[in-house]
């Protein structure tokens, strides 16, 4: 996703994109927007719920972390929209208590702060007293016919419902989850038998997994891929052996060639090295690069695709690796709803945990960090 450019002088703009960034419509949300210099380029958008902010005694320290995160995103400004049911002029409800804690936390480094409020059927000024806000607000249809939703809605970026759906998953359905099941566990068994056998077969195994990997993923980027059968249970139980689950990772990350496989073998000295650089494409601001598409959307779908078959509240590894790409994408929302999964999962989840580090402290992918 692209740092968009945001004019001030068009507020409209600003609050036709905030949804378009978070993936879905907002509601009884305080939204935080980070604009970066030098020309207002948006950069951090945080959603909190509204009563939150407005809550006398958390409200106040909610907005000191709100604005911690505007500024290790290197915020010169911010705007504040809030989302409620209706117009909340005059008044003094969670609106204006949540535009008061955080504009009293922003006031020493950010100066002044604009709060628009957008209802079920319009969208406002919260400190509008004439007729440029009527009551109610202006239609909300202003918001469908700007430059940027026009250009987000070409480019193929879609608006969720709600915030859950964001991250909803379909089940495969029972019977074809049964089947999945008993070839996960001809899988597993072969793992089993390959730890008997020694060092050699477990790489085999692991190599095994990864190339049923990659070509799940090549299928998964071809037209015809919907009508062919994918050896799911295999994928699954590869996903829970760590060293292929990161061979996974690898493969995720553009120009890595064969490492991937090279990661799962014997007596290979540079592999280290090399994983450390994969990763520092994702991590690193002087490295990193933004996800390949379409070859990031091919590795979604297959990992979607485990989640879909696969046993029921036991997906940690591929929750976790979706939600990592998620967060790379720049799609923090959709991040934070997966990784609440694989850490429903398995609360002890090491890779989940890592992940759950770096968006609770508001922590960019690098590529975002570089080009702000």
């Amino acid at each position: 996703m692209e740092i968009t450019t945001v004019r001030m002088s068009e507020p409209r703009e600003l609050l036709a994109l905030v949804p378009h960034r978070l993936g879905f419509r907002p509601r009884d949300s305080a939204v935080a927007v980070s604009l970066r210099a030098p020309r207002g380029r948006v950069g951090l958008v945080v959603r909190v719920d509204l009563p939150h902010l407005a809550d006398p005694k958390e409200g106040p320290a909610l907005a000191r972390r709100l604005l911690a995160y505007l500024g290790r995103d290197e915020a010169t400004h911010a705007v504040v929209v809030l989302y409620t049911d209706a117009d909340p002029r005059p008044g003094t409800g969670d609106a204006q208590r949540a535009a008061e804690h955080f504009r009293d936390a922003a006031e020493p480094s950010l100066g002044a702060i604009p709060v628009w409020v957008v209802t079920a059927t319009g969208y406002l000024s919260l400190d509008c007293v004439d007729d440029c806000c009527p009551p109610g607000g202006r239609t909300l249809v202003d918001l469908d016919s700007t430059q940027i939703g026009a250009q987000l809605v070409l480019a193929g970026s879609a608006v969720a419902d709600s915030r859950e759906d964001i991250a909803r998953i379909r089940s495969a359905g029972a019977e074809r989850r049964r089947s999945v099941a008993r070839a996960r566990r001809r899988w597993e068994s072969r793992r089993e038998e390959a730890l008997v056998g020694g060092p050699e077969a477990v790489s085999s195994w692991r190599l095994d997994s990864v190339v049923a990997w990659r070509e799940v993923v090549r299928r998964m980027s071809a037209p015809e891929h919907p009508g062919t059968r994918v050896p799911w249970g295999r994928l699954e139980a590869g996903l829970d052996d760590r060293q292929v689950r990161d061979a996974v990772l690898v493969a995720l990350v553009p120009g890595t060639g064969d490492l991937a496989e090279r990661s799962v073998g014997t007596g290979v000295d540079d592999v280290d090295a090399a994983l450390g650089a994969a990763m520092a494409k994702i991590i690193d601001p002087k490295h990193a690069v933004a996800p390949a598409e379409p070859e990031t959307t091919a590795h979604v779908r297959a990992l979607e695709g485990v989640v879909a078959h696969g046993r029921a509240g036991a997906q940690a590894p591929a929750l976790t690796l979706l939600a990592l790409l998620a967060w790379w994408r720049g799609d923090g929302a959709r991040a934070r709803l997966l990784l609440d999964g694989a850490l429903d999962a398995d609360a002890g989840y090491r890779l989940g945990a890592l992940l759950d580090d770096a968006l609770g402290a508001a922590i960019p992918p690098g590529w975002v960090r570089r080009s702000g």
